[in-house]
């Protein structure tokens, strides 16, 4: 095993993951929102995203916007129609309904809008606070600390934080993150989680900042 690394210096870590990452491909709902997404195609994409893998989700995008790409089409097309064509994301059917709902309750209370602030998103169903974070983030370039499984193993992985929950690590990084890594935060740290820093018997020889990382928690590696 090699040796472990020094003190994590975030602004360099940011910066050599941010070269390393041209290598690497998107998170899913960074490379939707970099073609031109609305902030309604953020939110369903996301939703379809959780518990899903990239490429499922992105093909399931492609035919559900192929059809409908507003709350209002997509109202029209039935939560049959919704389920079949976002089928085999997880939770198809769960998930086909409450897109469905979302769409009726922006038509009826927000002129068909998606709320731009975390208090109204959090009133849809199904919307957590890592949905909305990526919404607000990816959807309107608000600066937003959105935490998934990568961003939460990783921030603690490198010593950077040490918390046990996401919600914990989101409290964490928005207390000691500045804030002008936020947005480049969670995409850099779920591409490079997907890729490298794995959860399991992560690719350390071929980290790009395995001189600042201590591995913290890591038993195996490559």
């Amino acid at each position: 095993m090699a040796p472990r690394g020094g003190k994590l210096d975030i602004d360099r870590f940011m910066a050599v993951l941010t070269e390393a990452s041209v290598q690497w491909q998107a998170p899913v709902i960074t490379f939707i929102a970099n073609r031109g997404a609305t902030p309604f195609e953020i939110l369903v994409s996301t939703l379809l995203s959780l518990r899903t893998k990239d490429e499922v989700t992105s093909a399931a995008t492609v035919r559900l916007f192929a059809h409908a790409r507003t709350p209002a089409a997509l109202l029209s097309l039935g939560e049959s129609k919704v389920a079949q064509l976002i089928y085999p994301v997880g939770f198809y059917p769960t998930k086909a309904k409450r897109l469905i709902d979302i769409s009726r309750i922006l038509l009826e209370h927000a002129h068909g809008e998606v709320p731009d602030h975390m208090e109204g998103l959090l009133a849809l169903p199904g919307v957590g606070r890592k949905t909305a974070n990526l919404v607000l983030s990816e959807g309107f370039g608000t600066p937003a600390m959105c935490v998934d499984t990568h961003v939460h193993r990783i921030s603690n992985r490198i010593g950077f934080v040490r918390t046990r929950t996401p919600t914990q690590t989101e409290t964490a990084l928005r207390e000691k993150l500045p804030r002008k890594h936020w947005t480049r935060y969670n995409e850099l740290l779920v591409a490079f989680g997907q890729t490298i820093c794995r959860p399991v018997s992560p690719f350390c020889s071929r980290c790009p900042v395995a001189d600042m990382c201590p591995r913290i928690g890591v038993t195996t590696s490559r």
